[in-house]
C-alpha cells in the first residue's frame, strides 16, 4: 500500500483532523495565535501541532523547523498592495501607503510585529530573513514607484530613493504602530503630500 493511502485511511479514522489546505491553513493559525501569545521563544511544533490538530510530522512535511514555519505565517498575514496605475506618482504612493496603513492598524498585525521587532536582538537570522522575504518586497514597491517618479520628471533627479522609502513606511509605521489617532484616513495622502512637496521637480 503506497503511502499516499496509508496516509488517507489514517485520516479517515480521523474525521475531525484537518487535511492538505485545511490542515496548513490550520497550523499557520496556531502558529500565529502562539507567536502573539509568547514570542519565538514560546513557539514550539509540539504547540502548534496540538493547537491545530495534526501530527508533528505533518508539520515537518511542510516546514523543517519553527523558523520556516513563522516566516511562512507572517507572510501570510501580508495582503497583496495595489498595483500602481502608472499614472501620477502622487498618486500611486499614496494607494500604497494606504494599503500598508490599513494593515498595521490591524492589532493582530501589529502585536505580532512589535513582538518580532522586540525579539529581534535574540533572533538576528530570523529579523535578516523577515526584512529579505517580507518586509523587503514590499518596500520594492515604493522604490518602483519613486524610480518611476524620477525617470518621468515628476520627481527630481538626485532623489534619494532609499531615504524616502524610509521616510514615507517609516512614517506610516510609526503612526499606526504609536500614534493616537493610528486608524485616521488620509494620513498616508499626508505623508505623502509633504514628502513630494521636497522632492518635487522643479
Amino acid at each position: 500500500m503506497s503511502a499516499e493511502a496509508v496516509e488517507e485511511q489514517a485520516s479517515c479514522r480521523r474525521p475531525g483532523r484537518p487535511r492538505s489546505e485545511q490542515a496548513e491553513r490550520a497550523i499557520i493559525e496556531a502558529a500565529l495565535d502562539l507567536f502573539a501569545e509568547s514570542g519565538p521563544e514560546g513557539l514550539c511544533i509540539e504547540q502548534v501541532a496540538a493547537r491545530a490538530g495534526v501530527g508533528k510530522a505533518t508539520i515537518y512535511r511542510r516546514w523543517p523547523g519553527k523558523e520556516d514555519l513563522l516566516l511562512d505565517a507572517l507572510a501570510a498575514l501580508q495582503v497583496p498592495l495595489p498595483e500602481p496605475k502608472g499614472k501620477s506618482v502622487r498618486d500611486d504612493l499614496a494607494a500604497v501607503l494606504d494599503a500598508m496603513r490599513m494593515e498595521a492598524v490591524d492589532p493582530r498585525r501589529a502585536r505580532q510585529s512589535a513582538l518580532l521587532l522586540g525579539e529581534g536582538a535574540r533572533y538576528p537570522r530570523l529579523i535578516d530573513r523577515y526584512v529579505a522575504t517580507v518586509v523587503e518586497p514590499r518596500r520594492d514597491v515604493v522604490r518602483s514607484v519613486l524610480r518611476r517618479g524620477v525617470a518621468t520628471g515628476e520627481l527630481r533627479q538626485e532623489t534619494d530613493i532609499e531615504a524616502a522609502v524610509y521616510m514615507l513606511t517609516g512614517a506610516i509605521l510609526a503612526r499606526s504602530w504609536f500614534g493616537q489617532d493610528r486608524a485616521t484616513r488620509g494620513f498616508a495622502r499626508r505623508v505623502v503630500d509633504d514628502l513630494l512637496t521636497g522632492l518635487a521637480s522643479r
